[in-house]
């Protein structure tokens, strides 16, 4: 799992979600947990991101199959 650090700029371009609904998704625990970088920034986990994409595509492909 990559250990990189990605803003939430970048996280909102991979899923297409907007900056609400992944605040609104981490605090219901269905979206990794951003890490403080600073005293007003975030970012997010890189690996962490990319195996949560991951899984929603699985899911989604068990669900055609």
């Amino acid at each position: 799992m990559q250990k990189s650090l990605i803003r939430l700029s970048e996280v909102q371009r991979r899923t297409g979600y907007s900056k609400a609904w992944i605040y609104r998704l981490m605090s219901e625990g269905k979206f990794p947990a951003s890490v403080k970088i600073g005293a007003r920034a975030i970012a997010f986990v890189e690996g962490e991101v990319d195996e949560w994409i991951n899984q929603r595509i699985a899911e989604s492909r068990k669900e055609v199959a």
